[in-house]
């Protein structure tokens, strides 16, 4: 059983790359809605909040953990790692990818504030886009419309006009998506600035985790898939198909006591 962490349905565009590549494997989502973002809290809230989730998980018999999350992963993988004897995989905004394809020497990073604020990304920086321009633009309401289930319409344009117009005024050509939820607004950014490289890191992570994971086990050939949420179990499954249309029959449950 693989299980995957998000602070909300973003995670989803991370599962739907794993079971892509891992169609056998049983899947285990939680999505921490109740609590998202996480992009706004503290570290220890956030390791805290993981670390219950993780105990879940591995009570229901979870191999590996996927923090589908970036700002999660930022807060907290270092100290979940260290606690825990399974495999854990976390995400990071692919600001190496990135590098390698600008062509005007200036990338931009949409993010949340908990992942540019973390030494992880500032090591990432430094490492890989030393003689590169970083412009950085922590995104909120991308969040909030992803959440909703609002992946295009007016108001979404609005706000990828206030969040990408920085980037295009300096001069980057190539766009990373550092959080999980960004992915399914990629076409209605497209749409707007043509462009713009888009860098969403969700298949590097699902190929990380097919290397990871144990094999599947032979007893139960059949894989399982098992969705909950903090938050409105309803919401939820309404926005499952649009999201993550490879399970369009499943449905979210509710998780208490997290």
């Amino acid at each position: 059983m693989i299980g995957v962490i998000d602070s909300g349905l973003g995670g989803l565009s991370v599962l739907k790359e794993i079971h892509h590549l891992m169609p056998n494997h049983s899947l285990h989502y939680i999505g921490d809605s109740a609590w998202c973002p996480y992009g706004n809290k503290s570290y220890p809230e956030i390791q805290k909040r993981v670390s219950g989730i993780i105990d879940y998980l591995i009570s229901n018999k979870a191999e590996i953990i996927v923090i589908a999350c970036n700002s999660a992963t930022i807060a907290s993988v270092e100290y979940l790692r260290a606690e825990y004897p399974i495999p854990i995989v976390g995400m990071e905004p692919g600001v190496k990818p990135a590098v390698q394809i600008t062509k005007t020497g200036t990338i931009g990073v949409f993010a949340t504030e908990a992942s540019l604020a973390g030494e992880k990304f500032h090591k990432l920086v430094t490492s890989h886009a030393q003689d590169i321009r970083v412009i950085t633009q922590p995104c909120p309401e991308f969040v909030s419309h992803v959440e909703k289930g609002e992946l295009d319409g007016a108001e979404v344009e609005k706000t990828i006009k206030k969040y990408a117009e920085p980037m295009l005024i300096g001069n980057a050509d190539t766009i990373v998506l550092g959080c999980t939820h960004y992915p399914f607004l990629k076409n209605a950014i497209s749409e707007l600035y043509p462009e713009f490289s888009l860098i969403d890191t969700g298949v590097a992570v699902a190929k990380q985790v097919l290397r990871r994971a144990p094999s599947q086990d032979d007893n139960h050939p059949s894989p399982i898939f098992k969705f909950q949420t903090t938050g409105d179990a309803e919401h939820a499954t309404k926005l499952l198909p649009e999201l993550c249309s490879d399970f369009r029959q499943y449905r979210f449950d509710i998780l208490y006591g997290i």
